[in-house]
């Protein structure tokens, strides 16, 4: 990738106000998984206290075990927010998703997944891709913490659902986890239909990590969905990725959509390989508590932001709006795949 080319295809346009986050999103096995409960949408950071539990639904919904277990965590749908292009190619993808994912018991399986997939109408063989969305469990719940695209073109779209999923067998403890799945869709009438499914492999974990990767997941300022943990932990992720994360933590606290696993591989429409496999980018969907894609959000808090990227060492910025000046030609630049993250991407 040259300067002069941006991580995502600019030929065709492609492109929330609440408190800063109080806390991680790392799951681990030590932390309380019923923490994690309330709902995400694209108009603030998800609360950090109990959503009113939702009903579970045609599509899978998430319900809780018997009274004697511990109950998985309430969830609701995820919905987007003001500012999106084309709201409903993202909805199109989370519904699957959240579809996929979340089950009650007697509904584990790719079959019963299948099953969970025909009201949407869309192909029930997608199931058969969903790969790590249908461990091993009973019963699970899931919340869909953005859908953010990877690409979004006249006829062709990409959407990175990020998720925390929650699963419980008999009366087992809740394990907490999560994933991050490209969705791949086409256009159609009278909505958009899923092609592909592609979950995030970040790989095992690396028996030692560097200094930079162990300081990014003890930030408190930086907020990671699973599969970037994981991505993280597998070593995988250059220096340079996380010394700017640390950079950028010591003035704002943001939340990471995606950083390697999760992400096409190459460009979004373009045969140039993407930075994320690489480990050479990440993304962010959220700054100090402001969605990047909430038209409330104010400009210069964003703006200021992908400065500060670039100030960090980044050579490729996107975001919702082309930045002027840049140490490079072409270090800021936009399209409608980038209205709704800032992309923070590196050569080593």
């Amino acid at each position: 990738m040259t300067t002069s080319q941006p991580e995502e295809p600019g030929g065709a346009p492609r492109c929330r106000p609440s408190a800063r986050p109080s806390r991680r999103r790392v799951l681990t096995g030590a932390l309380g998984a019923a923490a994690l409960a309330a709902g995400c949408s694209e108009h603030g950071a998800a609360p950090t206290t109990p959503a009113t539990p939702t009903p579970p639904t045609a599509a899978g919904g998430p319900t809780g075990a018997s009274s004697a277990a511990p109950a998985l965590p309430a969830t609701s749908a995820w919905t987007p927010g003001a500012g999106q292009v084309q709201p409903d190619v993202k909805l199109r993808a989370a519904q699957l998703i959240e579809a996929l994912g979340a089950w009650p018991d007697g509904g584990q399986g790719v079959a019963r997944a299948r099953d969970r997939i025909a009201p949407l109408g869309l192909d029930p063989a997608l199931a058969d891709q969903a790969g790590a969305l249908l461990p091993t469990a009973d019963r699970a719940a899931l919340q869909v913490i953005v859908a953010q695209y990877g690409g979004i073109l006249t006829d062709s779209a990409s959407v990175l659902v990020v998720c925390d999923q929650w699963t419980q067998t008999a009366d087992g403890p809740v394990l907490p986890g999560g994933t991050t799945v490209d969705v791949r869709l086409s256009a159609a009438s009278p909505r958009w239909t899923v092609t592909a499914l592609n979950p995030a492999a970040p790989g095992p974990p690396a028996a030692a990590l560097s200094q930079p990767a162990e300081s990014v997941l003890a930030d408190r300022r930086i907020t990671l969905p699973p599969a970037a943990v994981a991505d993280i932990r597998s070593g995988a992720v250059h220096d340079s990725v996380l010394n700017a994360m640390l950079a950028l933590a010591a003035a704002h606290a943001f939340a990471v959509s995606v950083v390697r696993s999760g992400h096409p591989l190459d460009v979004f429409g373009t045969a140039r390989p993407s930075d994320h496999p690489l480990g050479r980018a990440f993304d962010v969907w959220q700054i100090d508590g402001r969605a990047v894609v909430d038209p409330e959000t104010p400009h210069a808090l964003v703006d200021g932001f992908m400065r500060a990227a670039a100030a960090a060492g980044s050579y490729n910025v996107g975001g919702p709006r082309r930045l002027s000046g840049g140490s490079t030609p072409n270090q800021f630049f936009t399209d409608a795949t980038h209205h709704d993250h800032v992309h923070v991407g590196f050569r080593t």
